[in-house]
């Protein structure tokens, strides 16, 4: 039974396995041989190519005969000719280019020449395999057609690079957002204004609701004057309206705070140091411990964050006359070699790091005298130095030559001492902010460019002024501070990276009831055991117990409205008792008064008495009041005549 069983597997019945549906049991499988499959694809395209080349040249020649046919036969005769030479040329070329193929690698498709002349003399071409017959004259692939095209319409048009399309606004408070600060990474954003605050967002940990995670009034009563990230991201420089510069770490917790100078030492290089109030700050963006502050006492000094005692070294601006000056704002260079500090003279003057004695560069006019430069930048390839100034304009200057700006731009208002510029993280557009007067307007973020400082585009921000702007190189995101307590976010979905986006997309969190303790709890470590409580655990928890609890989650009754009902009596019951109450309730009668009280029957008793007067008439006698003297005028007698009370 087990070799008919054998039998039976082996060799089906055919009638049976095409009933079951196994007819394809006990044949052969095909063998495929890839490479000859390959080479006849190979072979098909090569002479379909071929076909639709030759008859693309026929009709091309026809139309041309048609076009310029010439009655005489010469000219046909020649016309002839060089179809004849045309035909021979392409045959050749196609029999060049199957040589070709098969001595190099085998591709499939058209020859490269024909893939070539499809795609125009302007590409190179591609090494990728083509199957298939050529692409049409003039034809291009779409996606890489507009890739291409969206990336010189950006190149040719600055504006396309500009993230304006969507933005958030993050409260701050009320009052003037005088600082903003991103770290390097651009994952935290640190505000301060005007209310002393200084605030920390969080974009990776914010939802929507764009509520900061941590404030705090780092130098007390003093408002925020600018806030900075170190190169590294993990201390922050605040300068604020005092002579002390504070840095604090990336949690706001005080890491140093620079000593104040001695008033009363007339050369400034001999205090430790400053001693009247601080304007601008900046870190060094190489190194990383070191900083930079300008103040009213007339010097711009280098910090250590290690050395809290004594400043690393002291810049003295002069004016024309050699005399003492304001520095207004400062900054570094991009390598850290020169130092810059706009002053209230109107002049921009830069030194060596290095050389504290005499400046390398300087502009005597570079704006206005009398106005407050609220600040300068550096381009990111270091060689040019963008000014904004309190005489309303924003010029560019080459440093290398300092007499005369490369660009200005005027009409710009500016009412703060910090008004911001900033270069784009291309090097390509200036950008600058605006104030308005209250109901004057908004406040408008600009856009110039940079080489020819043509105005590209503008931004209407609030109904304020526009003090801060940062326009983050990682992020491509745009930050601004505003004169009524905002701080807006602006950026675009696709040329964006991170930031906003992160927290735009999160669902506002549900807030959770509030959650009391259900009695004091007082710690008592050394109590003896027995008058020891037990720990309360936490509120949470407490509170599903008290859910659970029947008597402690009883809803209250409410009040019962009508006629009473469940033994409860009701408010305005039927019973003498209610009546009397609901009356009493009502009676209006004033009695703040008693004396006015009494003696309002007092002439009705007199007129009819009744109860007491008749039963002494016979023997109650008249009634004698004092009479009341007047207080003698005391103030004309002497003082020792007057009566002592």
């Amino acid at each position: 039974p087990l070799v008919a069983d054998a039998e039976m597997l082996g060799a089906p019945d055919p009638e049976l396995a095409a009933t079951m549906g196994f007819s394809g049991f006990g044949k052969k499988a095909r063998t495929f041989d890839l490479e000859a499959m390959f080479e006849q694809t190979r072979r098909t395209a090569v002479e379909r190519s071929r076909k639709v080349l030759e008859a693309r040249e026929r009709e091309k020649e026809d139309q041309t005969e048609k076009e310029f046919r010439i009655p005489c036969a010469e000219s046909s005769a020649s016309a002839s000719s060089a179809t004849g030479a045309a035909s021979t040329l392409t045959e050749r070329e196609t029999a060049s280019s199957e040589t070709e193929d098969s001595s190099n690698e085998e591709l499939s498709g058209p020859s490269m020449q024909s893939q070539s002349s499809a795609k125009g003399p302007a590409e190179d071409t591609d090494d990728d395999e083509f199957i298939g017959p050529p692409l049409p004259p003039g034809f291009k692939d779409s996606d890489d057609d507009n890739d291409n095209d969206d990336t010189e319409e950006e190149d040719n048009n600055p504006v396309k690079k500009i993230p304006d399309s969507h933005e958030i606004t993050l409260q701050h408070g009320t009052k003037t957002v005088s600082a903003l600060g991103l770290d390097p990474s651009g994952a935290r954003l640190i505000t301060g204004g005007y209310d002393y605050d200084v605030k920390f967002w969080d974009f990776a940990g914010m939802d929507a609701s764009l509520q900061a995670f941590r404030s705090l009034q780092p130098c007390e009563c003093h408002q925020i004057k600018s806030l900075q990230y170190s190169s590294t991201g993990d201390v922050i420089l605040v300068v604020s309206g005092n002579s002390q510069a504070k840095v604090l770490d990336r949690d706001g917790f005080p890491v140093m705070e620079c000593i104040k100078g001695d008033q009363y030492i007339v050369d400034m290089t001999n205090t430790k140091g400053h001693t009247a109030m601080l304007n601008s700050g900046c870190w060094h963006p190489k190194i990383k411990e070191e900083f930079l502050t300008c103040s009213n006492d007339g010097t711009v000094r280098t910090w250590d964050v290690n050395n809290e005692k004594k400043h690393k070294s002291v810049f003295k601006p002069r004016s024309v006359q050699g005399k003492r000056v304001i520095p207004t704002t400062c900054t570094y260079s991009r390598d850290g070699k020169l130092i810059a500090a706009g002053c209230q003279d109107g002049s921009i003057q830069i030194w060596d790091r290095n050389m504290s004695v005499h400046t390398k560069f300087h502009c005597r006019q570079a704006h206005a005298s009398g106005t407050d430069t609220s600040c300068l930048t550096f381009s990111y390839d270091g060689t040019v130095l963008a000014s904004r100034g309190g005489d309303d304009t924003l010029k560019i200057w080459d440093i290398r030559q300092f007499k005369k700006p490369l660009n200005s731009a005027d009409g710009l208002p500016s009412f703060f001492p910090m008004t911001d510029c900033c270069f784009s993280p291309d090097d390509k557009i200036l950008v600058t902010g605006t104030s308005v007067k209250k109901g004057g307007g908004s406040g408008k973020l600009f856009f110039f460019y940079r080489e020819t400082f043509q105005k590209l585009y503008e931004i209407e921000v609030t109904d304020a002024s526009v003090v801060r702007c940062l326009w983050h190189p990682k992020l491509n995101q745009i930050m601004v501070g505003t004169g009524n307590g905002l701080a807006k976010v602006y950026y675009d979905p696709v040329k964006s990276q991170r930031g906003a986006k992160l927290c735009v997309v999160k669902t506002k969190r549900k807030e959770r009831q509030a959650e009391t303790l259900t009695q004091d709890y007082i710690i008592t470590p050394h109590a003896l055991p027995m008058f020891r409580e037990p720990r309360q655990r936490s509120t949470r928890k407490q509170l599903e117990k008290d859910r659970l609890d029947p008597l402690k989650s009883h809803k209250p009754e409410p009040p019962v409205a009508g006629a009473g009902r469940g033994g409860r009596v009701g408010t305005h019951g039927v019973t003498l008792s209610s009546y009397i109450v609901k009356n009493i309730a009502l009676d209006k009668t004033d009695d703040s008064n008693p004396r006015e009280a009494i003696l309002r029957h007092a002439k009705e008793a007199e007129e009819n008495p009744y109860w007491v007067a008749p039963a002494y008439a016979k023997t109650q006698p008249k009634t004698v009041f004092a009479e009341v003297e007047p207080e003698d005028d005391e103030t004309d007698k002497p003082e020792w005549k007057k009566r002592k009370i």
